[in-house]
């Protein structure tokens, strides 16, 4: 399978797990990001008018160094699934998806039209962060997570996305399980069990393989063995969720 994710840092955070974990399983699964910080829906649309080799590529959670155009990325093979997501401080707003989304899922479809249409549903910002008040403009946590949900649905809705990764409602109910380290810095992904169980859910949504067997356990950040069995229950909770 190939994915190829026209993200940021969020998806950079997801991927970086994605093909090991996959590989434990003995299934190929090769995950391009096209990165660019803090990147947004509409940023992405300009680049796609300037077909600027604006964005640096990263494979199977690693930088190749390598500058690439998204029209170049999207041509360059026969991809299974293209992500697309909203930069997390607007990911609440719906508003702020429009005219874009439409135009993007369109490009990707002409240049790709064999690839599902995945939507890449962020997380909400820790309770603590002060970017959640003075970025996002929230004072609570829960009320940012229950409009990025409402944003992606209609996103999906639109546009008629294959599917839907629920990653912000996994960080949640990883939380309110008492998981800790969700953050590494109060709005990325920590960089053991947060980005594990992004990975994980990655691999759960995309393939359908379930993953209470899975041995992957070469972390950047060391799991506790109880959180990785922990985040596999959520995983496959989340994933049912959606009939995944």
């Amino acid at each position: 399978m190939n994915v190829l994710s026209i993200g940021n840092s969020f998806s950079q955070d997801a991927h970086r797990y994605l093909h090991q974990i996959a590989r434990a399983d003995g299934v190929e699964v090769n995950a391009f990001n096209l990165y660019i910080g803090g990147c947004s829906l509409s940023r992405h649309y300009r680049n796609m008018l300037s077909q600027g080799r604006e964005y640096t590529l990263e494979v199977n959670g690693s930088n190749t160094g390598f500058r690439v155009s998204l029209k170049e990325a999207l041509l360059n093979r026969d991809w299974d699934v293209v992500t697309v997501q909203q930069v997390s401080q607007s990911a609440p707003d719906y508003e702020s998806y429009q005219p874009y989304l439409d135009e993007l899922i369109a490009y990707v479809k002409a240049c790709a039209p064999k690839a599902k249409i995945a939507l890449h549903q962020t997380w909400a910002y820790e309770q603590d962060s002060c970017r959640l008040r003075e970025v996002a403009g929230y004072a609570d946590c829960r009320d940012m997570l229950r409009d990025i949900i409402s944003a992606n649905r209609a996103a999906a809705e639109h546009v008629g996305a294959d599917c839907l990764i629920p990653s912000g409602e996994l960080f949640s109910a990883l939380l309110e399980q008492g998981a800790e380290k969700i953050h590494r810095d109060t709005f990325h992904a920590s960089l053991g069990l947060g980005r594990y169980a992004l990975g994980l859910l990655w691999y759960r949504t995309l393939t359908g393989c379930a993953v209470g067997g899975n041995t992957f356990c070469d972390f950047d950040e060391p799991i506790a063995a109880e959180q990785i069995e922990n985040v596999k229950i959520c995983v496959e909770k989340i994933a049912a969720k959606y009939g995944a």
